[in-house]
């Protein structure tokens, strides 16, 4: 079905790639590393985040197509690849979406003033089926990778963030650095990890890994009214993100003790900052609300984002006619995948039933999820140096560097997942260890099998099913 909707422009296009990428409860996770935050985030944004950048940014370019990473694979390293970053992209964020949804029942809670509801499972799942599902309806009915980009990462994200800030800010003004705060007193040597305590790297992959998904507005890179927005977009968010989290990082840092510090409630400085300010409660119910909805915000652009590329595996037939995943809407999303995606991830959520609190064996899913991620990235990395070699005159608007440049650009963005990988598993067990590389190596093994069962007969009934698809639709038009 032809799309209905409209070009946007860069500033548009900047907020949704906002919407897709940057959220403010991250901000726990850069505080807890106290003065290595600095150190941490600058080898986030420079060796892990910007590659990412570069590397989408010249292939977004290239390839101005729908696919996104899929589209990007495919044309440098082969089908099956592009069909197996397709199917990573999407099933990495089943236990994703549940983690990142996780944060909505202590958010409400503290909005309604029953801060204990938050610990509550059944309340947490409640919150999490409800909110997922109507967010998985608004989308069939909505365009609302635009309604977030333009609205929702204002209420969601930007004014929690300026609330946040001025808050912060201000209470340091007022209080200085606590001595009994994570950062305490200076010294020089707090600014460099400490090499002969393996648990000082448990901060290293949470804040590598809020970068994970900068990419994933290379979706919508034919809506953009000029292809070379595109890279501008990705590094404007980028930069946003780095000030938004190491600013707000060491504020919370300075007030808050490292005894005291809940990773997992981004309310938890704003009410602190209430207190040294003496200012109402009311203040962090209001920002509760507004963090609410950009969390929700974040769930929506996620919800149609990684299915996009499976439409585009399954119009290539790819996947089974019968399940539906090529016929998409006027927004060009896909309501079969939706419906799937949605009752998947309502399943990873019982886990709120079943498990009091959250339990490692779900953690080691989420870590489990990084290593898929990282997967793509690799791939990508090492599509990005073949179509080089392959193609060096491929005509890129916006191309990185020399072949030299190329090469380590793509080598220090696989190096350093490497090293954030190693560092996430040096802190947990030998246990823990075993189960994330057994599920990871199922689930990265498991597209190239279904490529290998896959039906020759698929491709020419999908074409036909959608040619028929586009005639009811005209007809329906006229």
């Amino acid at each position: 079905m032809k799309s209905k909707t409209s070009k946007v422009s860069l500033i548009t296009f900047i907020g949704m790639t906002v919407a897709l990428a940057a959220s403010i409860r991250n901000i726990p996770d850069v505080a807890g590393s106290g003065w290595t935050m600095f150190f941490y985030m600058g080898v986030a944004s420079l060796l892990f985040a910007l590659p990412i950048c570069l590397i989408a940014g010249e292939f977004g370019s290239a390839f101005p197509e729908k696919g996104g990473p899929e589209l990007w694979v495919s044309n440098s390293l082969g089908g099956s690849y592009g069909f197996a970053t397709s199917w990573l992209l999407w099933v990495q964020m089943f236990p994703g979406m549940v983690m990142v949804a996780s944060a909505l029942p202590p958010l409400l809670a503290t909005a309604i003033n029953r801060e204990s509801l938050g610990n509550n499972n059944i309340f947490t799942l409640i919150v999490i089926l409800v909110v997922y599902w109507i967010i998985t309806f608004l989308n069939m009915k909505f365009d609302m990778a635009k309604i977030t980009g333009q609205i929702g990462a204002w209420a969601g994200i930007y004014i929690p963030l300026v609330i946040m800030t001025v808050l912060g800010i201000w209470a340091v003004i007022k209080s200085g650095i606590h001595p009994s705060s994570i950062l305490g007193n200076f010294s020089a040597g707090k600014l460099l990890p400490d090499p002969t305590d393996m648990k000082s790297l448990a901060f290293f992959s949470p804040i590598i890994f809020i970068y994970t998904g900068i990419e994933m507005s290379s979706v919508y890179i034919t809506r953009i009214k000029k292809v070379s927005y595109y890279p501008i977009g990705v590094l404007v968010t980028l930069v946003f993100m780095f000030v938004l989290n190491i600013v707000n990082g060491f504020l919370e840092a300075a007030v808050v003790s490292s005894s005291k510090i809940d990773l997992n409630n981004i309310v938890q400085p704003v009410i602190v900052y209430d207190k040294i300010l003496g200012l109402p409660s009311w203040i962090a119910n209001v920002f509760s609300i507004l963090v609410f909805i950009g969390v929700s915000v974040q769930l929506s652009a996620w919800a149609s984002g990684p299915g996009k590329t499976i439409i585009s595996s399954a119009q290539k037939g790819l996947y089974p006619p019968k399940f539906k995943f090529w016929k998409t809407d006027r927004f060009g999303d896909s309501h079969a995948i939706l419906i799937t995606q949605a009752s998947i991830i309502s399943f990873f959520a019982l886990v709120y039933l079943l498990i009091p609190g959250i339990n490692s064996a779900f953690l080691e899913l989420v870590n489990a999820t990084t290593v898929l991620y990282c997967a793509v990235y690799i791939f990508m990395a090492i599509g990005f140096i073949k179509l080089r070699i392959k193609q060096p005159n491929l005509k890129r608007p916006f191309k990185v560097g020399n072949t030299f440049v190329a090469w380590l650009i793509a080598l220090i963005l696989i190096a350093t997942i490497i090293i954030a990988l190693v560092a996430t598993f040096a802190v947990g067990t030998l246990k823990d260890f075993i189960i994330v590389a057994i599920i990871s190596a199922v689930l990265i093994l498991l597209p190239f099998w279904f490529v290998r069962i896959r039906k020759d007969s698929w491709t020419p009934e999908v074409k036909k099913l959608m040619a028929e698809n586009d005639q009811v639709s005209k007809k329906a038009e006229k």
